[in-house]
């Protein structure tokens, strides 16, 4: 009888192993996917002279490109309605159009740094956000606690990002970048640990469980871009 219980207990086990890990593998497969998406969107209006003129001018934004560059803002606060009433297909949509239009907003560093300063900080930015997420995935250290304090921290980094817009201060443009990295370091492992309970939390429901490695694909996601494009400002090469 005994035995017959450990059988039954090492099956449960592998199916959850099995079920935790495919689940992981889809929400990492969505945010590379997100990720090309929005290097093939940006590479396509920056080698396009008519689609560029379309979205900025010699002196800035077009006011379609205003409208592309807001447009992520607007598609972040909309996401949570379509994920918890549209279809599955809807929600997939909203997030392969989200990809989209950040490959427009993120267009113009093409133009403001050299390609290999581009590639240079895209490769530290994965192999920083490789060793962060393994680390939030294997702790047995309970990050629930760095939630809030993550979450204001960003809430303090848009307030002074918008001062700074006033004030053109480049010493606080530079201390932002490097709290910025350190707030979305911290935030990509409190998110993949947050993602690995949240499984267990759903009942391997395949539906839900969709909808959560879109929504948590999303999180990494704009972990990963928040980091890169602050230490592309702290280690990129202008053109």
């Amino acid at each position: 009888m005994l035995e017959n219980e450990k059988v039954v207990s090492y099956s449960n086990s592998e199916i959850v192993d099995e079920g935790l890990r495919n689940y992981m593998l889809k929400i990492y497969n969505y945010m590379a996917g997100g990720l090309v998406a929005t290097a093939a969107v940006a590479w396509l209006v920056v080698s396009n002279t008519a689609i560029l003129k379309l979205f900025f001018t010699p002196h800035g934004y077009s006011a379609l490109g205003w409208l592309a560059l807001l447009a992520p803002l607007i598609m972040i606060f909309s996401f949570g309605w379509v994920l918890q009433r549209g279809t599955l297909k809807q929600v997939q949509a909203m997030f392969w159009g989200y990809s989209a239009v950040m490959g427009i907003s993120l267009a113009p560093i093409f133009l403001a740094y050299t390609g290999t300063s581009i590639a240079r900080v895209f490769l530290i930015t994965a192999a920083t956000f490789g060793g962060l997420s393994i680390y939030g995935y294997t702790t047995k250290k309970d990050m629930t606690a760095w939630g809030s304090f993550l979450i204001m921290g960003v809430i303090g980094l848009i307030i002074a990002s918008i001062v700074n817009i006033f004030l053109k201060s480049t010493g606080l443009d530079y201390a932002l970048s490097y709290l910025t990295v350190f707030i979305f370091a911290g935030l990509t492992a409190y998110d993949t640990q947050k993602l690995k309970s949240l499984y267990f939390a759903g009942g391997y429901h395949e539906e839900l469980s969709s909808r959560v490695a879109i929504s948590g694909a999303l999180s990494l996601y704009l972990d990963f871009i928040n980091m890169f494009m602050a230490l592309l400002r702290i280690m990129g090469d202008r053109r």
